[in-house]
């Protein structure tokens, strides 16, 4: 717990309801997803960090050509995870135990950052945007898939409402896009909704960073570069 707020692993959603994670989110997060997933045309090669993975509920949406890492601090949820790449013989995937605010990676690692339906449940979303940011390569692209405020009187009105109940469950209701983004050198290409009535935003942006950083080349056994302060526990399947 930090400052009297829960953490992202010591939510309810993240302990007591881990068995029955992807029961419930499966039917709900999944399809939106994939969608997103088949307009970012992940390249063969690219490098790819998953924040938040969790269950792994989102893994076998990513294209097996491409070099997938997968982090969370949940050690319980990276062990479902770690289940579904030895069912499904995911060998592109490799998952670390790391804290999304605090990544482990050398700036300028990954050629995509993903983080869905993670943003409300971590204690920082800004600190784990400008993480994510670091580790992404200029003209890399980030996606954000989360509910963000509406600034509509009613919606906003009912999510002021509901938001002691989600803090208990261990996320926030009333982030707003910009509150998440806080200045990042991110341009955002596209936000959008799967559906009218969908409670959740997709946004795909740019790393506008200026840092000269030509895209590195990939190697078949490519591994994420961590920094020399110290790195990452690596979950192997």
């Amino acid at each position: 717990m930090t400052n009297g707020r829960l953490d992202a692993h010591d939510s309810k959603l993240y302990s007591d309801l881990s068995l029955l994670y992807d029961v419930i989110f499966r039917r709900i997060f999944y399809p939106r997803i994939a969608r997103v997933m088949g307009l970012l045309q992940i390249p063969p090669g690219a490098r790819v960090l998953e924040l938040g993975v969790g269950t792994g509920l989102s893994l076998d949406a990513y294209p097996r050509h491409c070099h997938l890492v997968g982090v969370d601090l949940a050690s319980h949820m990276l062990d479902r995870a770690r289940e579904k790449i030895r069912r499904g013989s995911l060998d592109h995937v490799t998952l670390m135990q790391m804290d999304a605010q605090h990544l482990g990676f050398a700036d300028d690692s990954f050629d995509y950052v993903t983080a869905f339906h993670v943003v409300s449940v971590v204690p920082d979303a800004a600190a784990m945007i400008r993480a994510a940011q670091r580790v992404c390569r200029p003209g890399g692209t980030i996606v954000i898939i989360n509910h963000f405020r509406s600034e509509s009187d009613v919606p906003r009105r009912l999510t002021q409402l509901i938001d002691p109940v989600t803090r208990w469950l261990g996320w926030r209701s009333t982030l707003s896009l910009t509150d998440v983004l806080d200045g990042a050198p991110l341009k955002i290409e596209r936000a959008f909704k799967c559906s009218r009535r969908s409670l959740f935003t997709v946004v795909i942006a740019k790393n506008t960073d200026n840092r000269i950083c030509p895209p590195l080349r990939v190697e078949s056994g490519w591994e994420p570069r961590v920094a020399s302060h110290g790195g990452p526990t690596a979950v192997r399947p």
